[in-house]
């Protein structure tokens, strides 16, 4: 397993982390608790989890597994959370608002048995609370010794971009990673995202890498998703939103283009979609999300995998998005270089 810096931020994690969200709902204890040590076991040290998943049971859990193994794990777990979303039905148990976060702070603590998180991420940005106010909670949190470091999930570039000003500005700490969906069928944030998080300096933590499942294999264009999976059981959603992201025949071109890849490197399509999203630039970890301890033992032999030049291009052609309008596509390309027009 490798490890790389959490952002910009002296602490290191494994490339690869352990998602929780099916902990409770897919995966009851006994098999959460099984990926949980197969994971320790391959060498993995960042478990990401979140107060809302499935209600709290996934952290419930995740603590009961820390309590139970705690001669073992040491300090080598690095834990993160989230918080930003409704627990229960009171007006104010939502959004980055101080009241709230210190509330969902508090019980995520509790849920998880531990004094302090290592990584304490709002959930989604928060149009009502003025950002200034919730950076200040996390710079108490952090001041107060609760959290370690802090870091975003699902902001848009320009989100990114305030949140890390307005912390500057009243030097205070700044966020250290950014958590967004990013896969071989989902490259849309490399047109602002990625850039705004290079520029400031925060590592990318993947979501959904493996596409709902799409990237693995385990769907063809002339089967219908079914059985037990995330699409078999939400076939109309899965199917919809991945083909509706992108054009139908780019879809299955991506598909074609991992499974040549995988092919000739004796590997399964979920490593090499997996490899691919973790060497992208600004990836920190790329976090898994299994159902089984099988799905997670295939997954985790992406860990020190890499992709040949040829093979990232590849894969990297059949699955550019290719904008056409401005300004990210070719209308705009002239306000995004130093060349001079009919210069070229």
């Amino acid at each position: 397993m490798e490890f790389r810096a959490l952002g910009r931020s002296g602490c290191s994690v494994s490339a690869l982390a352990l998602g929780t969200m099916t902990f409770g709902a897919e995966s009851d204890g006994d098999a959460a608790f099984a990926q949980l040590d197969a994971f320790l076991d391959a060498g993995g040290t960042l478990i990401d989890t979140a107060d809302v998943y499935v209600a709290g049971r996934s952290e419930e859990i995740v603590g009961r597994w820390l309590g139970d193994r705690a001669g073992a794990v040491g300090d080598r777990v690095v834990l993160a959370t989230k918080g930003r979303f409704p627990t229960d039905d009171d007006a104010n148990d939502v959004g980055n608002s101080r009241r709230h976060l210190t509330r969902a702070l508090d019980a995520s603590l509790r849920r998880l048995r531990v004094d302090a998180i290592d990584l304490y991420q709002v959930h989604a940005w928060d149009p009502v609370t003025p950002i200034d106010e919730t950076v200040d909670t996390l710079d108490t949190f952090v001041r107060a010794g609760k959290i370690r470091y802090y870091g975003l999930s699902n902001f848009t570039g320009w989100q990114v971009q305030k949140t890390v000003a307005a912390a500057r500005a009243g030097l205070r700490a700044c966020p250290v990673t950014l958590q967004p969906q990013y896969n071989l069928l989902a490259r849309e944030i490399e047109w602002e995202i990625v850039p705004s998080c290079l520029d400031a300096g925060l590592g990318l933590l993947p979501w959904s890498p493996l596409g709902g499942g799409w990237l693995t294999g385990k769907y063809t264009r002339d089967q219908r998703p079914s059985g037990a999976t995330r699409l078999g059981e939400d076939p109309d959603r899965g199917v919809e939103s991945y083909l509706r992201r992108s054009p139908q025949q780019r879809t299955w071109d991506v598909l074609d283009a991992v499974q040549r890849v995988a092919e000739g490197r004796g590997a399964s399509m979920a490593q090499v979609a997996l490899v691919w999203v973790t060497d992208r630039p600004g990836v920190t970890s790329t976090i898994l999300g299994a159902r089984t301890v099988e799905q997670l033992a295939d997954n985790l032999g992406a860990a020190g995998l890499h992709l040949a030049a040829e093979e990232t291009a590849a894969l990297d052609a059949a699955s550019d998005p290719a904008p056409a309008d401005y300004p990210y596509g070719e209308p705009g390309s002239e306000q995004r270089s130093r060349e001079i027009a009919g210069g070229r």
